[in-house]
């Protein structure tokens, strides 16, 4: 007889999930779909600057016929910055060097540590007080600690106005 009261016990048992069971699976399942849509946003908010395109914004900075020719001219302008809902205004320069009608743009730092530098008409030279680093007109390292020529912002001269891109490139 106890064979048959285990028989009939097995059998009386519910096929499927029970309701503790079930409702476990289902909110583990409402947890997952949640955390997948929370964290897909997340994602897409991490990864979204790397999608938009960024704008090139030319800053004019001066009229070529106030540089003189061959004679490296520091020049300041404002720059604007967007950061969200914030757009901040920093005066900055430019060391400006006229030859031919051309007109190249230098970054004001030294490529050694970022120290501002300055033009020494005499020694015909840029120079860097911080650890003597020297460049000559055209940004190459004359001499000191500075690893690469001095870098360079993009110019363009429209209308008789240069304007520079103040984006590092690398001579």
């Amino acid at each position: 007889m106890e064979e048959m009261k285990a028989c009939n016990s097995d059998d009386a048992k519910p096929k499927g999930y029970s309701r503790g069971q079930f409702l476990t699976l289902a909110i583990l399942g409402a947890g997952a779909v949640a955390g997948a849509v929370l964290g897909g946003s997340a994602l897409g908010a991490f990864l979204s600057p790397a999608w938009k395109k960024k704008e090139q914004v030319w800053l004019p900075v001066v009229d070529v016929d106030k540089l003189p020719e061959g004679e490296p001219t520091l020049v300041s302008y404002t720059q604007r910055r967007a950061d969200g809902w914030i757009v901040e205004e920093g005066r900055s320069s430019v060391w400006l060097v006229k030859s031919k009608g051309a007109v190249t743009a230098f970054d004001p730092h030294c490529t050694h540590l970022g120290c501002p530098f300055r033009w020494d008409p005499g020694k015909n030279a840029f120079l860097c007080p911080c650890h003597s680093g020297q460049f000559n007109k055209d940004g190459v390292v004359i001499g000191g600690p500075p690893p690469r020529p001095l870098d360079r912002f993009g110019v363009r001269i429209e209308q008789g106005i240069v304007s520079i891109l103040p984006s590092r490139q690398n001579a």
